[in-house]
């Protein structure tokens, strides 16, 4: 006979889904936002030298 009432683990289960949805979401963004950073710095760097020749 199995046990009456909640279902076993199924708040921890979520909980747990959802704080490692929240870490691998704020990783990618700090990723993105890396990329970004990247991509303006070396656009600068290219207007920068083009604008000496």
């Amino acid at each position: 006979m199995g046990k009456s009432g909640s279902a076993k683990n199924t708040k921890n289960k979520a909980k747990h889904t959802k704080l490692m949805d929240k870490k691998r979401n704020k990783l990618r963004q700090e990723k993105m936002a890396r990329k970004e950073r990247l991509r303006a710095i070396v656009a600068r760097s290219k207007d920068s030298s083009s604008e000496e020749e």
